[in-house]
Parts: structure tokens; sequence; C-alpha cells
């Protein structure tokens, strides 16, 4: 059979690429960011631009000018690199473009949880757990940092200190308490 009618990688982009992960935003969803989130990925974006792009140019180039490419380590692993960067450039820049930056220490209303509050909650057995509201893109569990769109964030998004709301995990109903509620600005980096 002809290899024209074939596919050999379900799920990749062109060229055996692999497709960038769906975003947990739905389409025309506002992608909240705050200052030290948007600062990294402008360095992200900014870094893949100016440095690692032009230097893998500069790769291609040479191996492309040895010859025989189709055996040339040199030149298949700088163009799948380049597709790899080029890819990654056009997902930073379209989250760049869409972010709406939210500065957390400008809330007004530091009783109450949104977009970039540090909250600590009681689930009941006694053992306190922090977490930062963020971005989809600013993401990271084992910092305790947690989208704005996530379960946990959804169910206590606008209530109080001293409040108690209910929470479906994944392991059922729990009931979580609103220890302490904050605001504070994180440097970027």
């Amino acid at each position: 059979m002809n290899k024209a009618f074939t596919r050999e990688h379900d799920g990749d982009g062109e060229d055996g690429e692999a497709v960038e992960a769906p975003n947990s935003l739905s389409h025309g969803s506002r992608n909240y960011i705050t200052p030290a989130g948007y600062a990294r990925l402008r360095a992200e974006y900014d870094h893949l631009l100016r440095r690692e792009r032009p230097q893998m140019v500069e790769v291609v180039a040479w191996a492309a000018s040895n010859g025989d490419r189709s055996e040339n380590g040199d030149y298949i692993y700088g163009k799948k690199r380049l597709r790899e960067i080029d890819r990654r450039l056009r997902f930073l820049g379209k989250r760049l473009e869409y972010a709406e930056v939210v500065d957390p220490a400008l809330q007004k209303q530091h009783d109450r949880v949104f977009f970039g509050a540090t909250v600590t909650l009681d689930d009941g057995s006694g053992e306190e757990q922090t977490y930062r509201i963020v971005g989809v893109d600013e993401t990271d569990p084992a910092r305790g940092h947690i989208s704005w769109i996530s379960p946990l964030a959804r169910a206590i998004l606008k209530s109080r200190e001293g409040d108690t709301v209910r929470f479906q995990s994944p392991t059922g109903w729990r009931e979580l308490e609103i220890l302490a509620v904050c605001y504070e600005s994180e440097t970027p980096g």
C-alpha cells in the first residue's frame, strides 16, 4: 500500500510531531494569570525566540551543508527540534495574547477568596493545607498552586474566613473550613 494512504501516528501533527495538549480553558474563556506567571511565560517565549531557535537554525544550516540529509542525524534532529520550538512559540504566543494579568496585591476585598488568594483550609481532621489560586499556566501542586478553574478553587471562591464549604473530591464529598485568606504579591522568576 502506498505510504500516502497509511497513518503512522494517531494524534500526531504534521511531520509526525506531537500535538500540543489542549489547554484546560474553553474557547473564549478568560486566561487569568498573575504578574509573576506572565513574566515566566514571557521569559520562556523570549528565550526560545532569541536564543534556542537561532542556535538550532545554525545547527540545521551547518548539517544541511554536509550533504546527504537522509542519514544526517544532526539535520534530522535539528529539524525536529525546530518544529518543537516553533510549536511551543505558537502556544506561548496565544497564551500571552489572551492573558489577563491580575495582581493579587491590588485585591480590595481581602476577607474573601478570589483569584490570587492564598487560602489556608482545614479539612476537619485538624490538618491544615494552604493553596494559592493561580492561572491555568501557573499550576504547581507541589507548591500548593492550584488553577482558578479547578474544582477545589471553584468551591472556595467568594467564601470568607470562617466559612465552611462542601467540596466534591475524587474520594467523595468533603467539608472544608476556610481558616485564613491573604493576598500577597509574588516576585517574578
